[in-house]
Parts: structure tokens; sequence; C-alpha cells
């Protein structure tokens, strides 16, 4: 009920005494429609107001107001009807917030049930609440994949259960995600005061993100499943679980989420929804990944000519540019002009203040005098690369591209010249992902570097390459000796013994990166001490990781965290060097 309105006089503090107890003891009645009117006071006693400071107080009627009696302020409301009113504007403040702020048990009653009538629409208003229920293979791909549904409510059913118990021994990732997989719903069930036959609460262990309910199948889930699908196989029997929950609940959506491409295509032949796991893409469309540069409109210079601030800095100029092409930057973007008659400029972007960026020219790669260990940058895209790459302030660096475009030759090229010519690192670090295009052929002999030998032909290939001309005068024993002196620097690493590593002062090359998981790139990315560099390569249309895309690929996830961030930088290579035959390949294969 709105309240009444505020007073016109000032009005001056009651002593204890003037609150009647007697009143204010008393139940207070709501009033009702059919409730008799109040009669109006015997004209033989006329009301006297009493007045007390500067606020105007009236007596009950037919009771004048005497010195041995003082008014009270909540006598006239928990009377009986036959008491004459108060005017509004003769309450006291004092008396107003004391109403406001004591509550009567009925009101306290309607208060509370208007509240749970609130919380109880806030999902309706969007409709109930969706069940989702989990197969195995989400739970084993993404242990964490029981907190990311939001407000929606998820299911496990008992043969989950039963195939999570399967998976946990070993020491592969799948046996990992099992393992933590089990302690986070022991952590669940754990939780004080759960029940779970109504259900137990996701934020219950600190992800307030997930705000809905986990049920477990506690009784037998009868279902009419087709005979001809067998009974016992696990997957039949999710299906079963998923179509007695549509019965029992059909006024919800019930939702099969399933990695399995086979386990939805039967879901939804039986006329069941079913879903893949989305929440492990980094990005919905590979296209729109970052790409690392940014071509500038035909008519950024005739905007600038006003506005544009330039100066001189060693070899390097600097624009400072504003307008809306610099919503689009990112710091450490590049961003490039090429128009027929006119001066191209090739520059990376290196500040961004409110509309404002600063553009910083590049040094060009592309001639013979700049040339990093004998290799020079062939196209656009190769010459960003090789600035990326020799710059000592970038810490990580991200390069994509098919094959044959010089990603693995520019990092090695790069490596060499920093490592034995400026002695910026103590020496070169190479690892990859050991997966197999086709069969594996078995376990390999030797020292881990040995066993490493067979994932490392581009290592090989790539120094031979640059290695081909150094020694020229001194004949094979040269070529040896540099050869041998190039093999001491460069060390190639396993991937499996990575954790808990630190390097410091190492120049880190990671290949084939479109083949780890972002887990497995987090682990890699953090081995990174003082003075070390990180170049992460890889081909996003060569995923050989069974449930890698590109969307959920661990370069991907790379790219995508480090856009924008001062000490790192990405390219993604267009055009590929390596033959016209192996160009033609990428194209119409």
């Amino acid at each position: 009920m709105p309240l009444p309105p505020a007073p016109s006089k000032r009005a001056a503090l009651l002593s204890p005494e003037a609150y009647s107890l007697k009143a204010a003891d008393e139940p207070f009645d709501l009033p009702t429609t059919d409730a008799a009117p109040v009669p109006p006071a015997p004209a033989s006693a006329p009301a006297r107001p009493v007045e007390r400071g500067t606020a105007t107080l009236a007596p009950p009627a037919g009771k004048p107001a005497g010195r041995g009696r003082k008014p009270a302020a909540a006598a006239p409301v928990a009377e009986s009807p036959k008491v004459q009113p108060v005017q509004e504007k003769a309450i006291p403040i004092m008396a107003l917030v004391n109403s406001q702020t004591t509550k009567s048990p009925v009101a306290a009653q309607v208060t509370a049930s208007s509240g749970s009538r609130r919380r109880s629409t806030g999902k309706a208003s969007s409709g109930p609440a969706r069940l989702f229920v989990l197969d195995t293979n989400v739970l084993l791909h993404d242990p964490m994949s029981l907190f990311r549904f939001e407000e929606h409510d998820i299911f496990l059913p008992m043969i989950v259960l039963e195939e999570l118990d399967g998976h946990k021994k070993g020491m592969t990732e799948v046996a990992r995600n099992g393992r933590q997989t089990s302690r986070t719903l022991d952590a669940l069930v754990a939780q004080q005061g759960g029940d779970m036959t109504k259900g137990l609460k996701l934020s219950a262990t600190g992800h307030h993100g997930a705000r809905g309910l986990l049920f477990f199948q506690t009784e037998p889930l009868e279902s009419n499943l087709p005979s001809s699908l067998p009974q016992g196989k696990a997957d039949n029997q999710i299906l079963g679980v998923v179509h007695s929950l549509r019965q029992r609940h059909p006024e919800r959506e019930v939702i099969l989420v399933s990695k399995d491409i086979n386990m939805r295509v039967k879901a939804r032949a039986l006329g069941l929804a079913a879903e893949d796991y989305q929440n492990d893409k980094t990005l919905d469309d590979g296209e729109l990944l970052y790409a690392g540069a940014l071509a500038l409109p035909q008519d950024f210079w005739t905007r600038q000519s006003k506005t544009i601030e330039s100066w001189q800095s060693g070899s390097h100029t600097f624009y400072r540019v504003s307008g809306p092409a610099v919503g689009q930057f990112y710091i450490n973007q590049f961003v490039y002009f090429e128009a027929p008659g006119e001066p191209s400029l090739y520059a990376r972007v290196t500040e961004i203040r409110d509309k404002t960026a600063v553009l910083k020219t590049l040094k060009d790669y592309t001639h013979l005098k700049n040339a990093v260990w004998g290799v020079t940058s062939r196209n656009r895209e190769q010459n960003f690369a090789l600035n990326l790459l020799m710059d000592p302030e970038i810490d990580f660096v991200t390069l994509a591209g098919t094959a044959g475009t010089g990603k693995t030759l520019m990092a090695l090229a790069s490596g060499l010249t920093q490592v034995l010519d400026d002695r910026r690192y103590t020496e070169i670090i190479m690892t990859r992902a050991t997966v197999s295009v086709g069969e594996d052929i078995g376990f390999l002999p030797g020292t881990e570097e040995e066993k490493m030998g067979p994932w490392m032909g581009a290592l090989d290939d790539n120094l031979e390459f640059l290695a081909k001309g150094d020694g020229g005068n001194a004949g094979e024993w040269g070529r040896a000796a540099t050869n041998e002196l190039i093999r001491s620097r460069i060390k190639v690493k396993s991937m499996n013994f990575m954790r808990g590593r630190t390097f410091m002062n190492k120049y880190v090359i990671i290949d084939e990166a479109q083949n780890l998981t972002p887990k497995q790139m987090k682990t890699l990315i953090t081995r990174a001490g003082p003075g070390t560099k990180i170049i992460c390569m890889g081909n996003l249309a060569q995923i050989d990781t069974p449930y890698l895309t590109e969307g959920s690929s661990g370069l991907t996830f790379a790219v995508d965290r480090f856009k924008g961030w001062p000490h790192g930088g990405h390219i993604t290579l267009a055009r590929g060097e390596r033959s016209r035959l192996a160009d033609f390949a990428s194209e119409v294969l």
C-alpha cells in the first residue's frame, strides 16, 4: 500500500510514556470491505487539540486531553472502530517510521508470500529451466561441464556413473578427466543439507555461475524404446532415461547432450532433443578467428590529412591517427595500406588511447640486408611474422597457416639468430603433440630425445636448409662443425614431462599446436620463466586429435585469449612458399 503523504509541519519526538503499551500489544486487523463505517464524534464533546512543540496531536473523541494524560500516537489505529481516526497531517514523523518498520504477523506473512512468489516466477518469465541429460563423453571431455549450463538443471543417469568408474584408471587425459569428475560429484553430494531426491545445488562448491540443480537417477525409469535397440548397451539406456524424463516432465524441455554424433542421430530418430556440447568452443566459426592483420580503407589518408601526427624515432616512423577505423584496432595488430599509384604503409599498432592509436612502421625483412640466418620474407604476412619473432618485447607469438607457409622455417631461423648471434636466449627447446596421422607404430627405443626423433622430421628438414650455406670455405668439416654447434643449442622435449618445469631465457617452439587441447596449451605456456619466448605454430585444417575442432583447438584458444595483449602477437600466414606443387595441392585437395 502507498505511504501516506509527509506532514507539512515539523514534528517533535514523543516521550516513551506517550505510547500506549496496550495498543502496541494488540494484533493489527486488516480492514475489510464490509466493515461498519466509523461514527462521527459526538457534538457535546469537541476535540481540543493539544500542542506539543510544533506538532498538533488530536486526542480521542469524548475524552479531553488533560495534564495527567498524554495522548498516544498509535492509539487511534489500534482502538475499536468507534474511535475517530487521526488526521494524516497530525501524525508525527517518528510514528510513520515505526509504522513502516514494525510489521504485524499478518503483514510479514503477506510480504513473505509475495517474495516467494517473485522468486518462483524468476525463471518462469523466460520459461521453465531446461533439463539437460549429460552423456559420459561430455564429462570425460570437460570435467567442468557440470557448471556450464547457467540456470538450467542437469540429470545424470546411473549408467553414466558406471562408465565414469570404468575410465578412471590410467595416466591418459581421459582418465584424469574422469577422476576429476568423480571428485567434483563427491563434493556436490557431500554438501550440507543436500537431498539427492530434490536436487543438489551446483553452486555449493563455489561455482556461482551455475544456478541450477543436479539430479541423479535414484529409481528405475521405464521407457518404451523400440525392441530392435539392444537394452544392454549403455547408449540405449541413456536414451531410455531421456525418453522417460520427457514423459514424466512434459512441461519441461529435456535435452540430451553428447559428443557422440551417432548418439545424437539416434536420439533425433526417436523424436528426442539432442545437442552437441558447445561450451568448449572458443569460436563457433573458424572464419571469425583473429587474423592479426587489417587492411586500411582506401580513404584512410584522406580522412587523416588534418589530424595526423607523425614523428621519427631511430629507423621507425610513428603515426598518431584517429577516426572510426581505430575502433577495430588491437595492440600489436598489423595494419597495411596498399593502393595503386600511392606509397604503401606497413605498420603495427603500439598504443590505443580513447579514439586515437599510434602506428609504428616495420622493419623490412624482404631485403637481403635484414635477412634472418639467411632467410628473407617472400610476402607481406611473412614480413609481419618476422617482425614479431625478432622483437624482444614480444614474449608470445602464434603463427597459423596452411602447409608450406614457412612457419617452422621462420621460427627456427629467428631462434638461431637470437641464440647464437644475439645471445638473447640460451637455447632452443622444441616440442610438439605426438598425434599420429595413421596407425601407431608402437614403442620407440632410446632416450627421450631419440624417441621424439621420428616426430621431429620438420626440424631436421629445416635445419638442413638453414645450415647448407654456412662454412662454405671450410668444406665438409666446416659444415659438420656448424651442424654440431646448431644441434648443441637445440633440445627436443616431450610434452608428457612438461608438468612442473620452468624455462628461463629459453626460446620455446611448440609445433603442431592445433592438436593440443586448451588445457594442454595452458600447461605449456605457463612453463615460461623470466626472459623466455614461446612460439606456437599450427594449421587448423590438419587437426588429428579426436573431439577437437577448429573452434575448440588449443591454438584457437590461445589466439583468442592473447588478442590485444601488449607482449603477444599473432599472424595468419596466407600464401604458401614451399613449392608450386604444394600450393596447388593445398587449394584443390
